[in-house]
């Protein structure tokens, strides 16, 4: 008698067959899991963790031109490539044209983007969808194609805009060829193209506030700028945080509108990291410079994130 199973064997019994079937089910479905995974995995290992890497270890090498016959003869210089950007004078310049770029053109583009999400919510609803597709075609047109009709816009002798200005007895200019103005005119073509994006985000959060916050606002008498100032970017603020940290990593990696547009140019007033980076790795190969340069860049998005989170974060 003393060998029949009793009450609580026979449910410690049960539970660890549960138990074994459960930690069965959840083997077989981890492995179909990292069986569907496997081929991003093994993209993102080849493709971007094993160039990420390897960017890294050139960073400190020598490596250039000399060593496409034998990639192994290279020789590790240290933080010689870092300190080498710094006394750099076309680095130092092409810093500062993308400083630039990005504190004109971010704020703009944020603004802009914001008051035409504010007419599109409050506008006629039927034409709703029409203007949504308006604004936001650009951003998903070719920026090279882009690029080239704004040059053409831009032209100094058969271009749209001083044709418009000469219709009023007002003077052109060489948008693109004065470097005052080049870098000014290729921010106006940037924020034309992206602040669709935002203004789509925007229009989302804006849709998101309760309507009855306003109709209790209007009650107590709040104007436009009291609603705006009072519930609408309060509100926003994790909206605004998200779209002014976007665009401006996307704005520091500016690189395809200068190219198409000045290449750099006039006197390198329109000359960018990207453009210079590019320039040091594909076309003097000193992959090895170009390389420290692209970790340099990496890590001012890093910080200029960190700067935008710490001024917007805590009102959020």
């Amino acid at each position: 008698m003393s060998d029949l199973p009793t009450p609580v064997t026979r449910r410690w019994s049960r539970d660890r067959s549960i138990h074994t079937m459960s930690s069965r089910s959840n083997w077989k479905q981890n492995v179909i899991g990292w069986v569907f995974a496997a081929p991003w995995t093994l993209i993102f290992l080849l493709f971007l963790l094993g160039p990420i890497v390897a960017s890294l270890i050139l960073s400190f090498t020598d490596f250039g031109l000399v060593n496409l016959a034998n990639p192994f003869k290279l020789h590790f210089i240290g933080i010689q490539n870092y300190l080498r950007l710094f006394r750099d004078p076309l680095f130092l310049t092409a810093a500062f044209n993308t400083l630039y770029f990005v504190v004109v053109g971010v704020p703009l583009n944020v603004v802009l983007s914001l008051l035409l999400a504010l007419g599109v919510n409050q506008g006629v609803s039927y034409l709703k969808s029409l203007f949504r597709v308006g604004y936001y075609l650009p951003v998903v047109t070719s920026i090279v194609a882009l690029a080239v009709i704004w040059r053409y816009i831009y032209n100094p002798d058969v271009g749209l805009l001083n044709s418009f200005l000469h219709l009023f007895g007002l003077p052109g200019a060489d948008w693109l060829g004065n470097p005052n103005l080049a870098m000014p005119a290729i921010i106006i073509m940037s924020v034309w193209h992206n602040m669709g994006s935002a203004m789509i985000i925007f229009l989302a959060g804006l849709q998101g506030i309760d309507k009855s916050l306003y109709e209790a606002a209007n009650i107590d008498g709040a104007g436009i700028w009291g609603q705006f100032r009072s519930i609408t970017l309060p509100l926003l603020r994790p909206v605004l945080l998200f779209v002014t940290v976007v665009t401006s990593i996307g704005f520091l990696q500016v690189f395809a509108e200068p190219f198409v547009m000045t290449n750099g140019g006039p006197l390198n007033r329109t000359l960018t990291v990207s453009i210079y980076l590019y320039q040091q790795g594909f076309s003097f190969f000193h992959q090895g410079y170009a390389s420290a340069m692209a970790y340099v860049m990496f890590i001012a998005i890093v910080l200029f994130a960190l700067v935008q989170f710490r001024l917007l974060r805590p009102q959020t």
